[in-house]
């Protein structure tokens, strides 16, 4: 039996409802009205939205920019390169054809295959500037030897063999087995073509 003077404890409750209108009553100076307090919520919310739609927008134009911003680069790259190419070709042109097909002849009776391939490379490459000298226009060889006449190039199929080599050893590195054989049968219509135009 409790008297007059005994004191009860009442279980403890957390008013966060309370607690939080407290907070927002101090810090903004309102009233501290919850409804207030979740209109304000609200409001920023919107506002937020908005700025993240906004910078995820300017984000998305800015990636599509850099973009194509990239692939021109590489375009201009590539063109840059093909440019140098183009420059390299010459170079070796004016130092005489000749002195460069001794090189390619001195390479194929090599024992080495990795000479084997330099001279089915360079012979390519004199390929490639003989037909630019002769105005066949293509951004490769085989466009080149796409637009020539079999009537005004007569080596037409010894070039597309030779061709067909190089693409070989590009494309498929050490897979492809040049044997000394097959380089000289190669080297064979490379010459083929260069006596038809009088280059070596």
């Amino acid at each position: 039996m409790s008297d007059e003077n005994s004191v009860t404890s009442a279980p403890f409750q957390l008013d966060i409802e309370g607690l939080v209108s407290w907070i927002y009553a101090h810090l903004t100076g309102s009233d501290g009205n919850l409804e207030s307090l979740y209109g304000t919520a609200a409001a920023w919310w919107y506002v937020f939205s908005i700025i993240s739609f906004a910078i995820s927008a300017l984000l998305l134009v800015g990636t599509v920019y850099a973009m194509i911003r990239f692939s021109e680069l590489r375009r201009i790259e590539e063109e840059q390169l093909r440019e140098a190419e183009r420059a390299y070709r010459h170079a070796h042109a004016a130092a005489g054809e000749e002195s460069r097909w001794q090189r390619i002849v001195a390479h194929t009776a090599s024992e080495s295959p990795n000479d084997w391939r330099i001279a089915v490379m360079e012979a390519d490459i004199m390929l490639d500037a003989l037909l630019d000298s002769l105005g066949y226009i293509g951004a490769s060889i085989a466009e080149k030897l796409k637009t020539a006449q079999p009537g005004a190039f007569r080596s037409i199929e010894d070039a597309w063999e030779a061709h067909k080599v190089r693409n070989a050893i590009a494309h498929r590195g050490s897979d492809f087995v040049l044997t000394k054989r097959a380089t000289q049968e190669t080297i064979a219509h490379y010459r083929r073509v260069f006596e038809e135009f009088k280059v070596v």
